[in-house]
């Protein structure tokens, strides 16, 4: 079963619909704890601001995923789900991530080399240096284009698994054996896109 965390704050329909179309056998849209501990794989949708990630907290689900994570259940955060994996964001500083990465999300700078940098991040870019061993990215080729909208970004770590340039590198794609996160919509691109919501279903 694939449990789709229901925060109020994801776009759960082109995931669900998504997911539906690579062949997932169940997928339950859920803000119970009970079926995020029961479930092989977890995916946490996110669109809009950081501070929406309290009601995770709020329901008991951080605790959840938590233990869901530990007994080996593949999870997934997508966009700010992403962003969640990590300690915090300067976004809502008074809330915590789930901490499963170092480092805190921050925002684009309003300059980059001298030169006025466009935020939020809107639109088609490319995933550089992709790493070989990734099962997220099998089949993904250095230098895809997938689809973002966001103003804030994750820092570049050990377990970063791809990177994309705007204003410096920064995470499109981290990968800790059970734990992965992606910062642009999988469901939004394309085929790239879908290549990696396949890989996730057929974990």
């Amino acid at each position: 079963m694939i449990a789709v965390v229901d925060y109020k704050a994801g776009n759960l329909t082109s995931v669900v619909k998504a997911l539906n179309f690579l062949g997932a056998r169940k997928i339950v849209v859920t803000q119970d704890q009970g079926v995020v501990r029961s479930a092989s794989k977890v995916v946490l949708p996110g669109v809009g601001h950081f501070q929406a990630t309290q009601l995770l907290a709020d329901l008991g689900l951080t605790e959840a995923v938590r233990e869901s994570i530990a007994k080996g259940a593949w999870f997934l955060g997508i966009c700010v789900g992403l962003q969640w994996l990590f300690e915090g964001s300067t976004e809502a500083p008074g809330i915590a991530g789930l901490g499963h990465f170092a480092g805190m999300c921050e925002r684009f700078p309003a300059l980059f080399e001298g030169v006025e940098l466009k935020s939020p991040h809107v639109g088609w870019n490319s995933v550089e240096g992709v790493k070989t061993d990734s099962r997220l990215l099998c089949g993904v080729k250095d230098g895809g284009f997938v689809y973002y909208t966001h103003s804030w970004r994750a820092p570049v770590v050990e377990a970063t698994a791809a990177v994309t340039n705007y204003g410096g590198g920064f995470t499109a794609v981290v990968e800790r054996e059970n734990v992965m996160g992606v910062q642009f919509h999988p469901e939004k691109s394309s085929a790239v896109g879908l290549q990696v919501l396949r890989n996730f279903v057929e974990l």
